[in-house]
């Protein structure tokens, strides 16, 4: 059966161009719910890094936990221009834990960062420093560590945040749940988030988004290309666990500029329609064929896209 990890592989960088950033709201209310000034972060399924650098000048640490090779160099060159480290874990493949890292600035193309990476990555860090509100002066450590959200290999109460963005539908919740309480300190919040699909643009392009994703689920289960997913019922699930003293769900919006060719792309960044157009499977099959039409009759030019984040958040 296909994982999630299998999933994205081969596509992480399209995946990275297509994704939405997270608001810097998502920062500002998990830090006033945390009540930790520079917290130290760890965030799970950091994928590409997107979720981790909206962090820079906000936490005191930031570990990027992420098991997909490809997703992995991605976000080390995001993450080299903010300061990011790489767990020497991780250039051995998978080997022991390594206590300590190693500067990405000294491990050179070994790692997959070049100096056009690391100013790339300077910039996305600038960027949410700007959005993230008032400057804290503070200088974040980044480290990317290959590991799942199941077993981090961190040590207990290491952290005052624990975020999973776009990703814990993928995580065994009967393994990740309790190693998420583990790490977490007394007060600790978990937040998990995610945005609906698709952004709000108008309404014949969503209706076309959202037939698409419909007929993309059903194929995916018929020729048994999903992996398996835990649903998105985040907060009932983090209620019944028993793991924290008290958990709800808040939504924070955020706008971007897109146009039609993104919109296509951010569907195929979701993975079942590149699985299934592997498999054999027709753009005409999966609706993306009348998705391509309507996007280009609708959003010849770029138009504002209003995205909504669900954040589920857990104290521990």
């Amino acid at each position: 059966m296909p994982d999630a990890v299998s999933r994205f592989t081969g596509f992480a960088s399209e995946y990275d161009a297509a994704r939405p950033r997270p608001p810097a709201s998502v920062v500002q209310v998990i830090k006033q719910w945390s009540g930790a000034g520079a917290p130290d972060v760890v965030d799970l399924g950091a994928g590409t890094g997107l979720s981790a650098v909206i962090w820079a000048g906000q936490a005191w640490t930031v570990t990027a936990i992420e098991p997909s090779a490809d997703m992995r160099a991605i976000a080390v060159r995001r993450l080299a221009g903010a300061g990011a480290t790489l767990d020497r874990a991780d250039q051995a493949g998978r080997a022991d834990d390594a206590g300590d890292a190693a500067d990405v600035s000294t491990a050179g193309d070994a790692n997959g960062v070049s100096r056009a990476g690391a100013a790339a990555g300077a910039a996305d860090a600038a960027g949410a420093r700007a959005a993230g509100g008032a400057d804290t002066g503070l200088q974040t450590e980044f480290v990317v560590r290959d590991a799942t959200a199941e077993h981090t290999g961190l040590s207990s109460g290491c952290a005052d945040v624990v975020t999973a963005s776009q990703a814990m539908h993928w995580f065994d919740p009967d393994r990740a749940l309790p190693e998420i309480a583990r790490l977490l300190r007394p007060g600790g919040v978990f937040a998990a988030y995610d945005c609906d699909w698709p952004p709000c643009i108008d309404w014949e392009t969503d209706a076309a988004y959202t037939a698409a994703a419909q007929r993309i689920a059903e194929l995916e289960i018929a020729r048994g290309l999903s992996p398996p997913h835990a649903g998105k019922d985040h907060l009932v699930r983090l209620r019944r666990s028993g793991l924290f003293r008290y958990a709800t769900e808040i939504a924070v919006h955020s706008r971007e500029q897109g146009d039609a060719e993104r919109l296509v792309a951010v569907a195929l960044s979701q993975g079942g329609a590149v699985a299934l157009l592997a498999d054999g499977a027709s753009e005409d099959e999966l609706g993306l064929s009348t998705l391509r039409e309507v996007a280009a009759r609708r959003l010849p030019r770029p138009r504002t896209w209003w995205w909504t984040y669900r954040i589920r958040l857990a104290v521990r």
